[in-house]
């Protein structure tokens, strides 16, 4: 008797002692969240000072590192200036011809897509890389990323065979990463701790995550992943305490390293929400919502918009509870006061004034929740529109900044070429001006400058142009590009119909063919297409 009333005393104490520590960490996660602008304005001061570094150099390479260290610190916390920095990397890496820092911005940029949800794209930009070509020190996170990459496609795709092709790709890449990987380092022990897991060895895994958690501190993206890994092994064991106390170190741990792309606030208010915790599950899923919103990560959005309603219905039918609780108490209250004060004449004339203000009041709230959806409509399309407007903008100074260097090359040119006419008079090298002036060197150069920069922003305003052209002529005249980056010259002359340029001539002139020429294309072109008379139509409404 006195062994089982020991046994239930411990289970109750070690029971009250859980929910104490659960209760105080869910205190400092909700101070945390209070102070998380705090630790935002930290972070943003970090990247004002490596953008002031910025513009104290004009050393590409130096340019390159900053550029690397700005990355780095959004690459968490804002998905669109992550790629807009990595994206300048690998600009900056083409004009070095470094190939070293090219695959290694790419990599990075094949991260960053998987970690936004974006699989599909980080294949893409990972194929260009050349696997040979890679060195020692990006091998590994180049396997790492294909395998991220294969690993989230495997999740998030329907269908079976697709499912079972990403799958055999996510083990071969795991599989080389693990013969590379040097015994307990962080990648290796998680992937170590992942096979454990996925073979339901839930005790050895949680040996692997205690090992790596004590190799990392609070505060850190490393801790808020690891704790979030934990998480899941002691879902394995309905351990439901366990789950919600390194949930909420993650959550914290995720706020103090300013890391916008989280998973842990939304899982905690669904468990929140499963238990009846209505109040806080509506502010931490409000919390992740924002979160996502800022980092702009197709994932959470997807998590969020599947538990948000639930709990947003949940909340306010709480709310709707308690506001209806608290007029019928001052209604209650009301008739009492008036039963102590009034005869009942008064009373039941109060009540009919009572009755109409309420109709009143309900017409107004019809009114007022109509016109707030009027207002919310209004606000989304304000919403796209500005959306709309911040693209052209983008695009706007990309090309003016295009125009501007490309004029800025040929004054440059020019001047160059004035000078070496004047040192062939000054030395009296008639002949070899007169070589000189004979040559098209410098024009065939200057052409395929142009046609390169045209190529390259034409597809930048239209990426899709060449696959919509396809769809317009007959199988088997269709347009294969070699390079997709290039336009071929039927392509170029199509590029120009589009942009409103018809006219045989003046196209000659651009292309710097015959008029000749150029119709002979058009000719071959049209009798390529599905529809021969409306075909150049088409092309400019693609």
């Amino acid at each position: 008797m006195r062994l089982i009333i020991f046994i239930f005393s411990f289970v109750f104490l070690q029971g009250s002692i859980c929910a104490q520590n659960l209760d105080s960490l869910l205190v400092e996660l909700e101070s945390n969240m209070d102070n998380h602008k705090i630790y935002d304005l930290q972070k943003e001061k970090r990247i004002d000072n490596l953008l002031l570094k910025r513009k104290l150099t004009n050393d590409l390479k130096e340019v390159y590192k900053l550029y690397d260290k700005i990355y780095e610190e959004y690459e968490f916390y804002n998905f669109d200036n992550a790629l807009k920095y990595i994206e300048e990397n690998i600009q900056i890496a083409e004009r070095l011809n470094n190939d070293l820092l090219l695959n290694q911005a790419k990599i990075k940029m094949g991260l960053l897509l998987v970690n936004s949800g974006r699989f599909k794209e980080s294949i893409d930009v990972l194929n260009e890389i050349d696997r040979n070509a890679l060195s020692e020190s990006l091998i590994n996170n180049y396997f790492i990323a294909h395998k991220e990459a294969y690993a989230g496609l495997v999740y998030s795709t329907a269908l079976k065979r697709s499912k079972l092709n990403y799958s055999q790709l996510y083990t071969a890449y795991q599989d080389s990463l693990y013969g590379r990987l040097k015994p307990n380092t962080e990648e290796a022990l998680r992937l170590k701790e992942r096979q454990y897991r996925d073979s339901h060895n839930i005790e050895m895994a949680l040996k692997i995550n205690t090992q790596r958690l004590e190799n990392i501190n609070m505060g850190s993206r490393e801790y808020a992943l690891v704790t979030f890994e934990r998480f899941l092994l002691y879902e394995w064991n309905d351990e439901f305490a366990k789950q919600k106390q390194y949930l909420i170190l993650s959550a914290i741990s995720d706020i103090k390293a300013s890391v916008k792309d989280n998973a842990s606030m939304g899982i905690l208010a669904m468990i929140l929400f499963a238990e009846g915790d209505v109040d806080r599950a509506h502010r931490y899923i409000t919390f992740s919502y924002d979160d996502a919103e800022f980092y702009n990560s197709q994932i959470r959005f997807v998590y969020i918009a599947n538990s948000m309603p639930l709990i947003t219905k949940a909340y306010e039918q709480k709310n709707a509870k308690q506001k209806s609780k608290l007029q019928n108490s001052l209604i209650f209250i009301s008739i009492l006061a008036s039963l102590l004060l009034l005869a009942v004449y008064l009373i039941l004339k109060q009540v009919k004034k009572v009755s109409i203000a309420r109709n009143n009041l309900k017409t107004a709230n019809d009114k007022l929740k109509d016109f707030n959806i009027k207002l919310n409509k209004s606000n989304e399309d304000l919403k796209k529109l500005y959306l709309e407007l911040q693209e052209v903008d983008k695009i706007k100074v990309h090309y003016i900044g295009t125009f501007l260097n490309l004029y800025s090359e040929y004054i440059s040119k020019l001047d160059v070429y004035r000078k070496l006419v004047r040192k062939y008079v000054n030395a009296n090298q008639t002949n070899a001006l007169l070589k000189l002036s004979e040559s098209k060197k410098f024009v065939d150069e200057e052409l395929q400058i142009f046609n390169k920069n045209f190529d390259r922003s034409f597809l930048h305003i239209y990426p899709n142009f060449v696959e919509e052209i396809n769809k317009l002529l007959k199988p088997e005249k269709q347009i294969e590009q070699s390079d997709k980056t290039t336009l071929n010259t039927e392509l170029r002359i199509l590029a120009l119909i589009k942009l409103g340029i018809t006219n045989s001539s003046k196209i000659a002139k651009i292309l710097r063919y015959s008029v000749n020429t150029i119709y002979n294309y058009r000719a071959t072109i049209n009798k390529s297409s599905i529809d021969k008379e409306n075909f150049e139509k088409t092309i400019k409404n693609v």
